[in-house]
């Protein structure tokens, strides 16, 4: 029987700069913060900016990964991404 070892050597990630609170829905939506925190335990959430794709955001979080394991796009075998927002 062969056995099939998988190794985490690194992590790596990103997020959006860009930043809306629950404080700046209810500005435009009748709304507040505390209503979305009850309801979901959202305070946050950060918004992509102008053709800040997925696969962009991805393709930055894999190179972390790659610097904090300090290994070479070579020497690996596999990236695995999971995403609901595709581009």
């Amino acid at each position: 029987m062969n056995i099939v070892r998988t190794v985490i050597k690194g992590v790596g990630g990103y997020l959006p700069t860009r930043v809306l609170t629950n404080e700046d829905l209810a500005k435009v939506v009748d709304t507040s913060d505390q209503w979305i925190t009850e309801r979901t335990g959202i305070k946050e959430r950060r918004i992509a900016a102008e053709g800040e794709l997925t696969s962009t955001m991805g393709a930055i979080a894999a190179r972390r990964a790659l610097d904090d394991a300090g290994v070479a796009p070579k020497d690996i075998d596999l990236i695995i991404l999971a995403t609901s927002t595709p581009d």
